[in-house]
């Protein structure tokens, strides 16, 4: 009997051993760079949802990365770190949990952190199969988001900038106005030999798409405020995460930063709910995640990129076909009806992870990431 090939084994071709091993430092020196820069005593974070740890989360990236390419998925196969799955595997330790820890040194977790990377570093040095290149690159991707996760504790806490970002420039040459897509037969998701794929994009399958006109601009501060002068009755619930008002005048946290609000900016840290009364009142609407796909995957001298990740109108559910792959707790346990979809990326996304079929997603309350919106004619 012929064995079944595992999908995560070929989603290939994957990027060569170099270029790995250069993203591999690019990643581990950021979030280095990023725990070696925090001041004394700012690693005590209130407990909160939207917070861990930042010396927790320090650990739980090597974990991972050595329990997924140096241990192989098995807890049989013993970690460098004594304790490591018990304190660091974020499927064991609740949430709660992560505060009440008694969390190895800092220094502990640096040699922990270097003594994986040396061992991926020698392992890029020879000929990998397709599962090891599949592991170190979930690693490395992992370990990416995870640094963009420290932006947003960053900016929710209001410490300093931990490094600098890749804002988009705005086009001026690119009109504002609605750009027309007609009715199509649209594939949504990846398949095989795409290159490296997250589980939630299997599978590629067929959509009928109706003809739909999206803004090829964000929405901006300047026209989010003309929104806020209409709800002088109730205007609490919808001013967004980071912004205040003294004297008549708006302003933006950036970081440790209170800046003047910059009206042509895109806006951001809105939350969905934010997000769809706005459209309700331009009388417009959010548009689907593959709306929002098929506008990224379109020539990018024809919309503006806001440099935020974008929400849709699309729960986060499975597509046809779905099924776990070795990380299990990467996708399924969101499909609960109470994530929403987000398109696009951050200015603090690196570039290796800027692609049109990747799926973000968060529930609807949270606004502490770098998130914004654009709207569809009704």
């Amino acid at each position: 009997m012929q064995s079944v090939i595992p999908d995560y084994l070929r989603y290939t071709p994957y990027p060569s051993q170099a270029t790995l091993l250069t993203w591999l430092e690019d990643t581990n020196s950021l979030t280095r760079h990023i725990l070696q820069n925090l001041h004394i005593g700012q690693e005590s974070v209130p407990e909160q949802e939207i917070l861990n740890p930042p010396h927790w989360e320090f650990g739980h990236i090597s974990w991972f990365h050595e329990f997924w390419v140096h241990r192989h998925g098995l807890e049989a196969n013993q970690s460098w770190l004594a304790n490591a799955d018990r304190l660091f595997n974020s499927s064991l330790v609740s949430h709660s949990e992560r505060w009440a820890l008694q969390i190895p040194d800092l220094d502990t977790l640096f040699a922990y952190n270097q003594a994986t990377f040396e061992r991926t570093s020698e392992l890029l040095d020879r000929p990998l199969t397709n599962e090891q290149l599949y592991f170190i690159t979930l690693s490395i991707f992992h370990q990416d988001m995870h640094n963009e996760a420290f932006a947003y504790m960053w900016q929710t806490l209001g410490y300093a900038q931990p490094f600098l970002s890749n804002h988009e420039r705005s086009n001026h040459h690119i009109p504002i106005s609605d750009l027309v897509f007609s009715g199509q037969t649209q594939q949504c998701g990846s398949q095989f030999e795409e290159g490296f794929i997250f589980d939630n994009e299997k599978w590629a399958h067929s959509i009928r798409l109706e003809p739909f006109s999206i803004a090829s601009h964000p929405v901006t501060n300047g026209e989010y405020l003309e929104f806020l002068r209409f709800q002088a009755d109730q205007l609490e619930p919808w001013i967004p995460l980071y912004w205040k008002r003294d004297d008549g005048q708006w302003y933006e946290r950036h970081f440790d930063q209170w800046q003047t609000l910059q009206e042509n900016n895109p806006v951001r840290h809105i939350r969905h709910d934010q997000a769809q009364r706005y459209c309700e009142w331009r009388h417009r609407r959010l548009p689907t995640e593959h709306e929002l796909t098929i506008l990224y995957s379109s020539d990018m001298n024809t919309y503006q990129p806001s440099g935020l990740w974008e929400w849709s109108s699309s729960v986060f559910q499975p597509f046809p076909g779905f099924s776990e792959d070795p990380y299990r707790d990467y996708s399924r346990p969101w499909f609960d009806g109470r994530h929403q979809v987000l398109k696009g990326w951050s200015a603090y996304t690196p570039e290796r992870l800027r692609r049109s079929a990747f799926r973000n997603f968060y529930q609807t309350q949270r606004a502490d990431m770098f998130c914004g919106f654009r709207t569809c004619s009704i």
